[in-house]
């Protein structure tokens, strides 16, 4: 590779939030000739990836809007469209913060959902939503007692704002400190696990009233296309 096919390698990558300083360190300066530095490379654009993502997100108040974009962008499915598969296992006791946040007691009743959004046949993630069946219309609470609807919208007549407390990058391709490294004489095998990023949210309507609290798992179903379909590990049975 030369230094021109090198150059449209980063204008490429630009449109992932990465510093351009992480590309050359990926083995873009040098030309990727040998395992290390693709396996490098393919580490940064993975991380670039990811991180576009989780900025898409939290720069949006419907998951469900950005999951539907982001299938539609990487051609994950025809025709696109974010469906929500109800998971039948009982409710889950809201954790002690979760009321809290909502601004109920424990004398309040609780709707709870637990569903994978999907996009075709893929599972782009997977969310605990607790939410107050109160603070919604007769007719929401029965499209979410019974249709696998998306909770984001079936309310989007609220005129809701999200607002995220917790990010956590649950994997990351490159280890802690790899900047300060020199890269190891060969490659690890790329494995993206099946759980890459999860969110922690609350939901509020058009006059600040919260009313649905959400734990989002993110995963690598997200990166099922071109190459990035070989990089993903394979979900246990």
């Amino acid at each position: 590779m030369n230094h021109d096919t090198c150059r449209l390698t980063v204008v490429t990558s630009s449109r992932y939030w990465l510093p351009a300083a992480a590309l050359a360190a990926a083995g873009c300066a040098l030309a990727p000739t040998t395992p290390m530095q693709r396996d490098r490379l393919a580490r940064v654009e993975i991380l670039a990836m990811l991180q576009t993502l989780n900025a898409d997100l939290l720069s949006h108040d419907s998951a469900t809007l950005t999951l539907e974009r982001w299938c539609a962008d990487h051609r994950l499915a025809e025709p696109v469209r974010i469906l929500a598969r109800r998971l039948h296992d009982g409710p889950k006791p809201a954790p002690g913060d979760v009321r809290a946040r909502l601004g109920v007691d424990a004398a309040e009743p609780l709707g709870y959902r637990h569903v994978q959004l999907l996009c075709g046949e893929h599972v782009l993630s997977e969310a605990d939503n607790w939410y107050v069946p109160g603070r919604l219309t007769g007719g929401m609470n029965r499209q979410l007692d019974t249709s696998d609807e998306p909770f984001g919208k079936v309310v989007k007549p609220l005129g809701f704002q999200r607002r995220t407390f917790s990010v956590e990058l649950l994997w990351s391709p490159l280890p802690n400190g790899w900047e300060m490294s020199e890269p190891e004489s060969g490659p690890r095998p790329l494995r993206i696990p099946n759980a890459v990023l999860r969110h922690e949210a609350v939901l509020y309507t058009s006059k600040q009233v919260p009313f649905s609290a959400v734990v989002e798992t993110y995963t690598n179903n997200l990166f099922d296309f071109g190459r990035w379909s070989a990089y993903r590990q394979a979900e246990k049975p």
